[in-house]
């Protein structure tokens, strides 16, 4: 495909899911299969797409305290595995199967988006001053939440695992971050602050997709000029959502969000 429409598809898409903390890549992989990619070429470049995305916003996120480490290598061990399950079966799926897991996937990205949009209220209370950031020994710690300091702690652990399993199997499988799956999994069934749960998972997918990124190259299905444009632009991209992420009124941008991931979904399912 044409490096600079990889590049400008990567840019915005990474931008905005760095901002929303479900990955830029179930944006773009829909989008690209949409545009004419078939899906078994267009899910390796989601999953570049969605290291060099994570690569770029771990900086500004890890100097303001909000990632959880231990909550990431965690999820990272049964998310990792399931993305090289997923990537070892998309090779033996043909490209209409791979659209449509591609058209659920964005579905049930705009159903995650708009579902999480309220839970803060619920998840989070108001506790005294403590230092910010991640306690060691427990997946546990405090942020910061509109001038207040609250405590959390992961909560449904086994639970959540087993969703962080499906979300790595999603990735591998569709070229997407699983991000959709594993920010609200965090935020609403493990307790953990939205904020926290969002760069986190941002932090960690680059993990999910490099698991997935090994089969697909031992596969031969890496294209590395299509590649290259999709690093820069998801970079590029990655760094400019995490800059603004704590500016953006977040219920406008997760709506906006949503409405495009349906019509893709409605548009990848028509086409296939």
């Amino acid at each position: 495909m044409p490096a600079l429409l990889a590049l400008v598809a990567s840019l915005c898409s990474s931008g905005i899911g760095t901002l929303a903390g479900i990955g830029g890549a179930v944006l773009l992989v829909p989008v690209l299969v949409v545009l004419g990619l078939p899906a078994s070429e267009a899910a390796p470049l989601g999953l570049v797409s969605v290291a060099a995305g994570s690569v770029a916003a771990g900086a500004p996120q890890l100097r303001e305290r909000i990632v959880n480490h231990r909550l990431g290598v965690t999820t990272e061990v049964v998310a990792t595995t399931g993305a090289a399950m997923g990537a070892l079966a998309a090779g033996l799926v043909d490209d209409r199967l791979l659209a449509r897991a591609l058209a659920v996937a964005a579905l049930a990205a705009a159903v995650a988006v708009v579902w999480s949009r309220t839970e803060r209220d619920r998840v989070l209370a108001e506790v005294g001053r403590h230092a910010i950031g991640e306690w060691p020994g427990r997946i546990a710690g405090a942020t910061d939440v509109d001038s207040d300091v609250v405590t959390y702690r992961a909560r449904r652990l086994p639970v959540g695992l087993a969703l962080m399993w499906v979300a790595g199997v999603t990735a591998g499988t569709a070229g997407v971050s699983g991000g959709f799956l594993k920010t609200p999994v965090t935020a609403t069934l493990m307790g953990i602050p939205p904020r926290v749960a969002a760069a986190t998972t941002t932090f960690t997918v680059g993990v999910t997709a490099a698991a997935g990124l090994v089969v697909m190259t031992l596969q031969g299905r890496v294209d590395a000029k299509a590649s290259a444009a999709v690093v820069a632009g998801s970079l590029l991209g990655g760094r400019l959502g995490a800059a603004v992420q704590g500016s953006v009124p977040r219920t406008l941008l997760q709506r906006g969000l949503a409405a495009v991931l349906v019509v893709v979904a409605v548009l990848l399912w028509g086409s296939s």
